[in-house]
């Protein structure tokens, strides 16, 4: 079997209030023309920056593990608004996410999206109300079939689902790590993360001690569905002095490297097929980079498809689950060419290639 056709087992699922569909988007920051549709190119705000925590006074999640900051959208030029609509500046995050039956994202938030003072619900209010609000493919007529309060989900699930794609811990492992003592560069820093991401990031510090990393993206098309396509950051700049630059340890247990960051649930059963709705995450080499978009696609950065476990056309025994694992034929273990890198794609094959791939279900 050459690639894995897994739309008779798992069907993608209509979602009723879905974003609208954007047909030939263009790349944010890089349209030669004005572009007027706004659910499909976000703008002003066209630069999308992922942006990172290492607090260590105190410390703060895993002591082997950045947290989320947030989700920002910057003009081209490094400039960017704030607190854009007061309106849907909601002050009750936890209650919208639950009622949109976001447990998992919401246990995700509360181990990885953290106010240094204990306070995740303020923390998650203010960055919604500055940030989310100011994102125009969120506005409540970007959506058909609109449910209020349903861009909030769409916000903090895109927030986490780019956190996920961006180790950092790892990516400044590459010679770069915590220490009391020892001291880095500004360009070793960034020679680790233009290895590990493909450019270079704005990097942070507070009394000489590295403490935020901001990630740059351009979107084609709208922030709930579009592709994120890393890039150079556009104004900002580092606070770091070009030397010296401490990297702090945390106190604390680190997160276990062989746990799925994804946090998924198992399907019903130890062997029989997955039950209800959820996404398929890709974990390699004991960590989780990316999923399933379609019959048999891996991508690592972008929106995971949403699956429905139903058969129909393929027998149960040959697409299983397996500890919380897709099973084919009895094994978990899949293979393709590589591993994707921003939005290339790979398929999954059954056939031995130079990577081995799992797929952990997690429920939504």
């Amino acid at each position: 079997m050459a690639s894995l056709l897994l739309v008779s087992l798992l069907a993608p699922v209509a979602l009723a209030g879905s974003p609208k569909t954007c047909s030939n988007p263009q790349l944010s920051c890089q349209n030669t023309t004005s572009v007027s549709d706004l659910c499909c190119f976000n703008a002003p705000g066209g630069q999308i920056l992922q942006t990172q925590f290492w607090d260590t006074n105190p410390s703060t999640g895993p002591s082997n593990s950045w947290t989320i900051h947030g989700l920002w959208p910057d003009h081209c030029d490094g400039t960017y608004d704030s607190n854009c609509d007061s309106s849907r500046a909601y002050t009750n995050i936890t209650q919208i996410l639950q009622s949109y039956g976001k447990t998992d994202l919401l246990a995700y938030m509360n181990e990885y999206w953290l106010d240094e003072n204990g306070d995740n619900e303020s923390f998650w209010e203010h960055e919604w109300g500055k940030h989310g609000t100011c994102i125009s493919t969120f506005k409540p007529s970007c959506y058909t079939g609109y449910t209020s309060t349903e861009e909030v989900p769409d916000f903090f699930q895109k927030t986490v689902d780019i956190f996920k794609t961006l180790d950092t811990y790892t990516a400044t492992n590459a010679g770069i790590v915590p220490s009391s003592s020892k001291t880095y560069t500004a360009s070793q820093i960034q020679a680790a993360f233009v290895n590990d991401f493909g450019y270079s990031v704005s990097i942070q510090c507070a009394s000489g001690a590295l403490d935020e990393v901001w990630y740059s993206f351009d979107v084609r098309g709208s922030i709930q569905t579009g592709t994120f396509v890393p890039t150079e950051p556009v104004g900002s700049t580092s606070s770091c002095s070009s030397s010296g630059i401490k990297y702090l340890p945390k106190s604390g247990s680190p997160t276990p490297t062989t746990t799925t960051t994804g946090g998924g649930s198992s399907p019903t059963g130890s062997g029989g097929s997955f039950s209800g709705s959820g996404y398929l995450n890709a974990v390699t080499s004991g960590s989780q980079k990316g999923c399933l978009i379609s019959a048999g696609t891996w991508y690592t950065s972008g929106t995971c498809a949403t699956y429905t476990a139903t058969v129909s056309g393929v027998t149960a025994t040959v697409f299983t689950a397996s500890n919380g694992f897709l099973s084919y034929g009895g094994k978990t273990t899949f293979y393709a060419a590589g591993v994707p890198s921003g939005s290339t794609q790979q398929a999954v094959s059954t056939t031995s290639k130079s990577v081995s791939v799992s797929f952990e279900w997690q429920s939504v």
